[in-house]
């Protein structure tokens, strides 16, 4: 697993939760692809994006609560 992964994961287990891809592309920093778009949205979701880490984070804490860590060895 790599940090593009994990960002990968996130983005599609929230996607797969109901939020909106918009908020979701400007979480992970990604630009507009439509350019009429790109000039007309200057919103940064900032209130919604709070909402869906927090429930991002008690998801990974019920998975971690539930589950069964395995160490790994370097």
């Amino acid at each position: 697993m790599t940090g593009h992964g994990f960002r990968s994961l996130a983005r599609t287990v929230l996607g797969d939760m109901g939020h909106r891809w918009e908020v979701l592309e400007a979480m992970l920093s990604h630009a507009l692809v439509n350019q009429t778009a790109a000039a007309y949205v200057r919103t940064a979701y900032f209130e919604e994006r709070r909402g869906i880490m927090q429930q991002w984070a008690d998801s990974l804490d019920k998975a971690e609560a539930g589950a069964e860590v395995i160490p790994l060895r370097a």
